[in-house]
């Protein structure tokens, strides 16, 4: 009973300071709140990217449509979508109800993403992870919405 009264979360790993985005860079968020859900074994790491098989660092890459590609126009659709699978089965084998995913990414963004032409503009749509988990039920939030996602685990929380 206490997976359900305290829910696990499934984090992007950059949010959590590893160094695993595109770049070779974290995106770490530093709040007492996650460092809490850490420290309760609650916060789940996992980067659909490098789990789907690309390296760190890579180039850049935007969707277009179902596709993921690089800059140079080479397709890692087949490496994104292993990722997202594979995050789908973390979640499902652990009960996994809630996500915190980095805004913008092409796996991971939950609102906006890159509009696929590299010119760094960002249009409204949801990642290749973010689409996968959602489809299957789990809440999917960005690190703008952290006050949300608190109080989406309080909710579950309690009414377990």
């Amino acid at each position: 009973m206490k997976g359900i009264a305290s829910p696990k979360v499934l984090v992007s790993a950059c949010l959590l300071g590893q160094p695993v985005r595109y770049d070779g860079q974290s995106k770490g968020i530093v709040t007492d709140w996650l460092k809490t859900l850490g420290a309760e074994g609650r916060a789940l790491a996992f980067c659909p990217e490098v789990a789907g098989g690309l390296p760190t660092p890579r180039p850049p890459a935007e969707r277009q449509g179902e596709r993921v590609v690089t800059a140079s126009g080479l397709d890692v659709t087949v490496e994104f979508d292993r990722g997202a699978e594979l995050a789908l089965q973390l979640c499902q084998a652990q009960g996994i109800r809630f996500a915190l995913l980095k805004e913008g990414s092409p796996s991971c963004g939950s609102g906006r993403i890159y509009n696929g032409r590299f010119e760094g503009t960002s249009m409204a749509g949801e990642g290749k992870t973010t689409a996968l988990l959602r489809r299957h039920g789990i809440q999917v939030f960005s690190e703008d919405q952290l006050p949300e996602l608190a109080s989406a685990l309080a909710l579950a929380a309690t009414s377990a």
